[in-house]
């Protein structure tokens, strides 16, 4: 019997998310522990720095100019066709191009070191502090630079779980030997910050065995010169396009800490990096349980049955707006009880404050199938709009800033949100590359945020005549959460499977895939 392609996807991409998904809820249950240890031991400053070094690093991480993504949209056709030379060069170019990348990153690192008094000039931790985090940061950096960019090729192969089978089970390790350390060792964290640098060691060793196994061929040298970079000129022209969208990416998403420490605080990063944490994890968590959906979707573009291409797009779309809906909710109702009772009431930001992170974590979340889309069509040419973004975020980031402090930042990353990526991306993609009417998407926008919308109405009518006190200990609210989730579910749920037939659907692929194994 002649195997359907797409269920062929559709299960490469389940055994990747389930393995994620299970290893990254792991992640995020000790990752909220190790942070309140962290927190209660060096405090919630040493926190706010990692965050501002991270942010300060990426900026420079900006020179990599999207040329992994690049890499990753020309490999789907040749690893669909089992192309081996093809694959061989295009790896060997990027591996070229990521060492005059990670050059230019060491030496604009050397440059921040001659600054880091005046950067954190503000801090009251002694100056070797920023000096080793930030080098430390740096080390993992270069790792990915110069050893670990192969693994591009697993990601592109649909093969990324062997990828995060080794990484998370190391960082796993990584947390608990990091708290043991703060916990039990003199100059916590100094060790804190050598296990730091020794899992990014021990992960890229780990990778290299895992792509020379996978890909023995990939050993084999080749040339890289003039001619090779002439061959394939949709990598160089992708990367000039895609740099553009990176520069805007991380305006968006990394500058924030940035911001808010120039206009507060080391102490107020941290306060909200404590809610970054929150949903960061739950973005980590979707992230793996679509983590094979990008080389899936890129697989069936390259195979060019329109019919699928938007029935696939109509699933993803109304499962992925269900569950980003439902942690939207939820976040809404326990994040005040949760920080209460993970790190005391002291450390809850205003209801405001949380309303913006949780309106940046929506866009930024449902965006993804979007994006996926875009990438796997190579679509990349428009780059006035992160340009745009990265404008518009800037300029009210400082403007707000100025005036509201932590709230205008987030005010300011999430007016550029809505204008470019809520509104662009989407008309872009079916203008360019689905050739439909932009009222289909939004049709399906509003048939998919309707019934979150009642969701939420239910959720607020019935918790008030629960009568639980969620912030008294972590069973009362584990009971609170299972309510808030179980009613938000069962009304989203029911009410979106009646309006949009893309989530029947998606239930339908998922169950005669697992009926077939």
């Amino acid at each position: 019997m002649t195997r359907n392609p797409s269920y062929g996807r559709t299960r490469k991409s389940l055994r990747n998310s389930a393995i994620a998904l299970i290893l990254q809820t792991v992640a995020m249950f000790v990752g909220f522990f190790s942070r309140r240890i962290f927190i209660r031991i060096l405090g919630v400053e040493v926190m706010g720095l990692n965050s501002t070094a991270a942010s300060i690093l990426d900026f420079l991480n900006l020179a990599e100019l999207g040329i992994g993504t690049a890499v990753a949209v020309t490999l789907y056709k040749p690893l669909f066709q089992q192309d081996r030379q093809t694959v061989k060069e295009i790896v060997a170019l990027q591996g070229r191009l990521y060492r005059i990348i990670g050059s230019f990153v060491l030496v604009g690192s050397a440059v921040v070191f001659c600054f880091m008094p005046q950067i954190f000039s503000k801090s009251d931790l002694p100056l070797w502090y920023p000096y080793a985090t930030y080098a430390v940061l740096l080390y993992s950096s270069l790792l990915w630079y110069f050893f670990n960019y192969k693994k591009n090729v697993l990601f592109a192969d649909q093969e990324n779980y062997k990828v995060l089978l080794c990484t998370k089970l190391i960082a796993l390790v990584k947390l608990v030997l990091q708290m043991l350390a703060v916990l039990h060792l003199e100059q916590g964290y100094l060790w804190w910050l050598g296990l730091e640098a020794a899992s990014a060691t021990v992960s890229t060793i780990l990778i290299s065995i895992i792509v020379d196994r996978n890909y023995p061929y990939l050993k084999e040298p080749v040339p890289v010169d003039l001619s090779l970079k002439d061959k394939y000129p949709d990598i160089i022209r992708k990367t000039k396009y895609i740099a553009f969208h990176k520069l805007g990416g991380y305006a968006v998403a990394r500058s924030s800490p940035i911001f808010i420490y120039a206009y507060t605080s080391l102490a107020v990063v941290g306060y909200y990096g404590n809610y970054l944490v929150l949903t960061t994890n739950l973005t980590a968590i979707l992230t793996a349980l679509y983590s094979g959906i990008t080389a899936g979707v890129g697989n069936m573009v390259a195979e060019g049955d329109k019919k699928l291409i938007l029935k696939v797009f109509r699933e993803l779309f109304s499962s992925r707006m269900l569950i980003v809906g439902l942690c939207c909710i939820c976040l809404w109702f326990l994040t005040d009880p949760f920080v209460s009772l993970w790190l005391g009431p002291e450390y809850i930001l205003p209801r405001t404050t949380l309303a913006l992170i949780i309106a940046q974590f929506f866009i930024g979340n449902t965006r993804n199938i979007v994006d996926d889309y875009l990438n796997a069509y190579g679509l990349f040419r428009d780059i006035w709009s992160p340009l745009a973004e990265a404008a518009i975020n800037v300029s009210l980031s400082i403007l707000l800033g100025s005036r509201y402090g932590l709230n205008g930042v987030l005010a300011g990353v999430l007016i550029s949100q809505l204008i470019i990526t809520f509104s662009w991306k989407p008309f872009f993609l079916f203008r360019s590359a689905l050739h439909e009417p932009l009222r289909f998407y939004i049709s399906l926008y509003v048939r998919c945020l309707l019934p979150g919308i009642f969701a939420f109405g239910a959720v607020y009518l019935l918790l008030p005549h629960i009568p639980i006190d969620p912030a008294a200990s972590f069973w009362t609210f584990l009971v609170y959460a299972f309510v808030t989730g179980a009613t938000a579910f069962l009304v989203y749920g029911a009410l979106l499977s009646l309006l949009e037939d893309g989530l029947k659907d998606f239930a339908n692929r998922l169950f005669h895939v697992i009926r077939r194994k």
